[in-house]
Parts: C-alpha cells; structure tokens; sequence
C-alpha cells in the first residue's frame, strides 16, 4: 500500500463569518493533504454558492488517503442551531462552534487527525451566549491540560506572545518570574522541535517605554525580566534582552535572534501584521498536537460575499503540513 497524506483536520469558525468561504477556496487548492471539514454540511454548500464554485463532500469515514482531488473535502457533521445570516453573528451557534473545536482537538489527541487548521470565530458571540470564552488558544489548552505560547510566524519573523488576550491594565500583573520562565521553556523547545533549531536564539521585549530606562520608566525590568534571562541563560538559552520594542524590529536586529518574545498581544504584532498579512499563521506551542490557524477575524463586512481573501488560511494549512512532516521525520515515521 503506498504512502497516505495526512489528515488535517479545518474547523469553520465562526458561521455568519467568512470560515466556511474560506475552506471553499482551501478545498479548492492543490494542497497534498486529506482535508477533513469539522462543521455543517449546509453551511458548506451555501458557502459554495456564494463563492460561486463546486465543492465535492464526503462524509468522513476515518481511511487514509493516498491522494486528494482539488475540489473535494471530506466531512465531519457537526450542525449547527441555526442557518447562518453571513455578517450578523448568532449566540445561539456558540455550542456548535465549541463542539467543532472540541472534535478537532480530542480528534488530534485520538490520533483521528494529524494536526487541525482552525478558521477565525467571534468571540463576542461566545460570550453573549453566556459562554466565557477567550480563545482558541485557551480553549485547546484546557482541553489538552497543556501549557501553551501564542505565536505568529510569516516567511520572515517568529512572534511569541507572553500573555495573549489581555486587557492591557492586567497584563503588569500577569508575567511573572515563574510564568515568563514557563514560557520561554516552551518556546525554546518548540523552536526546537517544531523548526529544527538546535540552538535557538530569542529576543526578548522589555514591557516598559526604552525597557525600562533603568528603572526610570518602570521597575518589571529589574524586578522580572532581567532575574529570569539572567537564569536562563545560566541554563544555556540564548537570549536576548530586554530589548526596547521600538528597534527591536530594525533588520540590523532581526540578524540577531530566531524568534522574538513579546510581552502583550499589540506589542509586536502590528508589526508582523503590517509585514506579511496574509503569509502570516498563528499556532499554539505547547499543545500536545499541530494547530495553526489564520492571523485575521471573521471580517463579517466580507461574509456572505465570496471576495474573502484565503491566503492566510492556504498559509496556515501548508505550515501545518510542513509541521506534521517534520515531526514525522524526526521520529522516523512513514504515512502508509
């Protein structure tokens, strides 16, 4: 038998977004993998029409693949409460949109799927359907009882965040020596593991104006960053840092570091936005399984128009291919 492309697992998002258009275009694509769809088969079909193209679904049966026909994917029925009105987004599909990353997860832990690919949600819906919900990436972590690092990644840069969904008046709060030391364990060993970096190198932002100024603009310098570098580095990290996030981007930097550890969600990520958009793939480090997904939202002023843009999510499916084929090399595993 010969050798079988591994199954990606792609969760919609939110319906009354562009998800569901998106995985439209994804299933249209030549990528060389078994795309299993974990939402509403209606979803998918009127998605199409609005797109204005054929798709070809198969209800998921669980056999490998050897190869993938652009225009198909297969399915994995998940229904939602009610039918979607694109651009106006409905509490009541909040459990539909849990129960499709629930699959994906327990899925990817089962060994169901090789990695999943998530679409953007919203939410605000979530949390109106009195649901306390801050994200995928807290979502998949609880569900695998994982410690998990944020991180964005284009061609060019590796942004990992230290605290993800924060108010920023709580974000002082939140790193501590113990938290900031966890995170960027992770993140070494994921660079590690997950890009092939023998000895990584990481530049960290300080969380003050200039670092800190010495303490003049803030004493989380002094008090955190510089005691837990300082640590780290007697263990053997290469890190750098802290360095004031105003320069820390500037390319006679960037020849400096592999990955760049920032200290709140808006600290480096306009920058990596800016950049790179649509080349850009956020993914969870720490998780037990491969999960990337798109850096945008749901752009619900798109949906329902079919001119949504897929590159973020073609980009975020190739990363997580590329990743389960790195993995499976490094344990010397073959698809067959």
């Amino acid at each position: 038998m010969g050798a079988h492309i591994p199954r990606l697992a792609v969760t919609a998002g939110e319906p009354a977004g562009i998800g569901a258009e998106l995985l439209i275009h994804l299933a249209a694509s030549p990528l060389a993998a078994d795309l299993v769809a974990i939402t509403d088969r209606a979803l998918l079909e009127r998605a199409a029409v609005r797109c204005g193209m054929r798709i070809e679904l198969a209800d998921d049966d669980g056999s490998p693949q050897q190869q993938r026909r652009p225009g198909t994917l297969r399915l994995r029925q998940i229904p939602l409460a009610v039918a979607e009105v694109p651009g106006q987004p409905d509490p009541r599909n909040a459990h539909h949109v849990l129960a499709t990353l629930a699959e994906a997860a327990d899925g990817c832990m089962a060994g169901r799927y090789d990695a999943v690919v998530t679409a953007p949600l919203q939410k605000s819906s979530i949390n109106d359907a009195g649901i306390r919900f801050s994200g995928h990436t807290e979502f998949f972590a609880e569900r695998a009882h994982a410690d998990v690092v944020m991180m964005l990644a284009s061609p060019e840069l590796r942004v990992a965040l230290a605290t993800t969904h924060l108010p920023l008046a709580a974000v002082s709060a939140a790193i501590t020596r113990e938290s900031l030391a966890r995170t960027l364990r992770i993140v070494h060993a994921e660079l590690q593991r997950k890009f092939g970096l023998a000895d990584p190198r990481i530049a960290v932002l300080g969380l003050n104006p200039h670092a800190g100024e010495n303490g003049h603009l803030g004493h989380e310098e002094i008090d955190t960053l510089i005691p837990v570098l300082e640590a780290l580095r007697r263990e053997g990290m290469q890190l750098l840092g802290p360095l004031p996030a105003d320069t820390a981007f500037v390319p006679a930097q960037r020849r400096h570091y592999d990955a760049v550890l920032a200290m709140y969600h808006d600290q480096a990520l306009p920058v990596l936005k800016s950049e790179a958009f649509d080349r850009t793939v956020n993914l969870t480090l720490g998780l037990p399984f491969i999960r990337t997904s798109v850096d945008h939202g749901t752009a619900l002023d798109l949906a329902g128009t079919g001119r949504a843009d897929p590159a973020s999510l073609l980009a975020a499916a190739t990363m997580a291919l590329a990743l389960v084929q790195r993995r499976n090399e490094t344990r010397g595993v073959r698809n067959e």
